[in-house]
């Protein structure tokens, strides 16, 4: 199985990146032969992945990045990099390859500071890979000072590094980097395509496949979440009977108050699995003698550290939010088409009595208020509003219609 069978709905793009990896093997094999280049060559220095929540860019990327680091011996027999069983695939695929360095924000932006080590590992020749390559998950979250830095080393690139960037549109991205990247726009996954990859990879049962691929719209990492988290089909459960739940302001208040516990629950349960195991890998790096006390002059190291296990924590809970939110935008839209008497499939099949009590008791105009409700909350979430206050206008909002 290649790397690019694990991409879902994304066969144009895979096929150019496919045509992209050949060339860029070509031209690591010329030049350990000392033989001049290939023309007309298809790969280029810089990559730049947009598309949707869902339509798998990281994924992409890190696909690319597998086929790049492809050693399987069939490459000289004519066959295509990205075998998907090889060391440098392998490694590339599970983040652990020494020349794929991954980037992705701790918080709400990627810092200078965050980048610093990347930046000037990009100018360095690979280890022991067939190519430098450096995945920035979110490149809509660089600040002006850590975008500054990777526009330096696209300018200037080392002639072996490979920089593949990630966002959701070309707007997010600063246009002096766009215009120095090879732009690829992925689109979103068909429902049928997402429900077919579930049962073909993860066994899952047809119809639970099929239900899950439905309520996330094609988003294929949240369907494999939902149709094999327990956890996560109860959230969604709570979220989508919110709408029943405030009819006063006290069923407002609460609302809002067990969304943001929920979302907070989810940033403990992330720092539990990561945050220990990271302070402990840490404090032996540093020297830690037995009793835990640290050497002197390693305060800063460790208070960095909590810095970023602080930002994290605060990312997973707007993250976790966020998700609550596109569902509840998602059961207001089937609301919509209920009440406009559209015939497209709805996405909450599993709450259409919900549905089908709140289109009776509204109207199209009061749920399109409270759809740009949600997306107020949004945008408030964005500049950094407490979540509780946020979320409590938004529920507010969403009762009055």
């Amino acid at each position: 199985m290649s790397v690019w069978d694990d991409l879902v709905g994304q066969e144009r793009v895979s096929g150019q990146l496919d045509a992209a990896a050949r060339d860029a093997d070509a031209l690591v094999t010329a030049a350990a032969a000392y033989a001049p280049p290939p023309e007309a060559s298809k790969m280029t220095h810089a990559w730049l992945f947009t598309g949707p929540p869902g339509a798998g860019r990281t994924q992409v990327a890190r696909a690319f990045a597998a086929a790049l680091q492809c050693v399987s011996p069939d490459r000289a027999l004519g066959g295509s990099p990205g075998c998907g069983f090889c060391d440098g695939c392998h490694t590339a695929l599970i983040g652990t390859h020494a020349d794929v360095t991954t980037v992705a924000a701790v918080g709400t932006q990627i810092l200078a500071e965050d980048m610093r080590d990347t930046v000037r590992k990009s100018f360095t020749s690979p280890a022991n890979g067939r190519w430098q390559v450096i995945l920035v998950e979110d490149a809509e979250r660089l600040n002006e000072k850590s975008a500054n830095a990777v526009l330096k080393a696209l300018e200037e690139p080392a002639p072996r590094t490979v920089w593949l960037l990630c966002a959701p549109s070309l707007e997010d991205v600063l246009p002096t980097i766009r215009s120095r990247c090879r732009h690829l726009n992925l689109s979103t996954p068909s429902v049928e395509a997402v429900a077919d990859m579930l049962v073909r990879r993860d066994g899952i049962e047809p119809a639970i496949a099929a239900a899950a691929a439905g309520a996330t719209q094609g988003h294929v990492e949240r369907a494999r979440r939902l149709a094999t988290d327990e956890r996560a089909r109860e959230r969604r459960a709570a979220v989508l009977s919110l709408p029943l739940r405030i009819d006063d302001i006290g069923g407002c208040l609460r609302a809002a108050q067990e969304l943001v516990d929920a979302a907070t629950e989810d940033s403990r349960q992330l720092a539990e699995e990561v945050d220990t195991k990271e302070t402990e890998e840490l404090k032996t790096a540093l020297g830690a003698v037995q009793g835990g006390r640290m050497p002197r002059g390693t305060a800063g190291v460790m208070k960095e550290l909590e810095d970023r296990q602080k930002r994290r924590r605060t990312r997973t809970q707007r993250d976790s939010l966020d998700q609550a939110l596109t569902d509840l935008t998602g059961f207001y839209r089937d609301v919509l088409a209920l009440q406009l008497g559209s015939r497209i499939a709805l996405a909450n099949t599993d709450a259409e009595d919900a549905l089908e009590r709140l289109a009776r008791g509204s109207t199209p105009e009061s749920t399109l208020r409270r759809i740009e409700a949600i997306a107020a909350c949004r945008e408030a979430l964005d500049r950094n509003v407490a979540p509780l206050l946020a979320v409590e206008a938004m529920t507010m909002a969403l009762r009055t219609g």
